[in-house]
């Protein structure tokens, strides 16, 4: 079976620290591909800043070249707006693949806000990502108060497949400080150079099961 690490996000936009993240959790769990899955809409963020679907996809695969990593637009197709509700369908789907879910330290302060969230620990192992200035808080997290019991060693982060949700390691990784919101504060309009042309998202879909959702 194929490793894959599942990163959903905004990618608001998508920048060199989504990828550098990526690639170094995908050697650290010893991953095959990484998949970003770009939310079409996070019910915890605010949609005013939010740039256009289209925009933050193109970003995305514009980021991802040339990288073991696959950028789908499986949420907005599939039809799912909550993360358990997508990895469910997604094992469902792809039972030739074994998941794991990568989550950045600040993202993590905010999991128990999540709907489902311990459902979706129970369906996947879930590795944290390190992120400046957060470390500590997500070893605080209100989720953490559950999830402490189902810590394992970042020692042993390659034999993640043998374990049994729930799941969670603190993996070490260098830390890379770019954040969406800076990149967005120094260039408000950034989305307006990603822009595809009218019709170049639909002809510009990889052609993968993962993208051919009936839904």
């Amino acid at each position: 079976m194929k490793r894959i690490g599942l990163l959903g996000g905004s990618f608001n936009p998508a920048h060199r620290g989504h990828r550098r993240a990526s690639l170094a959790a995908l050697d650290a769990l010893g991953l095959d591909e990484v998949w970003w899955l770009v939310s079409p809409g996070n019910p915890l963020k605010p949609q005013k800043s939010m740039a256009p679907f289209a925009a933050r996809l193109a970003s995305a695969r514009a980021m991802a070249r040339r990288a073991p990593i696959r950028v789908s637009d499986f949420e907005a197709r599939a039809g799912t707006r909550f993360t358990a509700d997508t990895v469910r369908l997604l094992l469902r789907r792809e039972r030739r693949r074994r998941f794991v879910w990568l989550i950045g330290a600040d993202t993590l302060s905010d999991f128990h806000r999540w709907k489902n969230w311990r459902g979706l620990a129970r369906m996947v192992t879930i590795a944290v990502i390190p992120r400046p200035g957060y470390d500590g808080r997500a070893r605080a997290a209100r989720a953490m108060g559950w999830l402490r019991r189902f810590v394992r060693p970042s020692s042993q982060a390659k034999r993640w497949t043998e374990w049994s949700a729930p799941a969670i390691l603190m993996l070490r990784l260098p830390p890379d400080p770019t954040s969406a919101t800076a990149i967005r504060a120094l260039n408000p309009n950034w989305h307006r150079r990603t822009m595809p042309p009218p019709g170049a998202a639909k002809s510009s879909r990889p052609r993968s099961r993962l993208a051919r959702s009936p839904h």
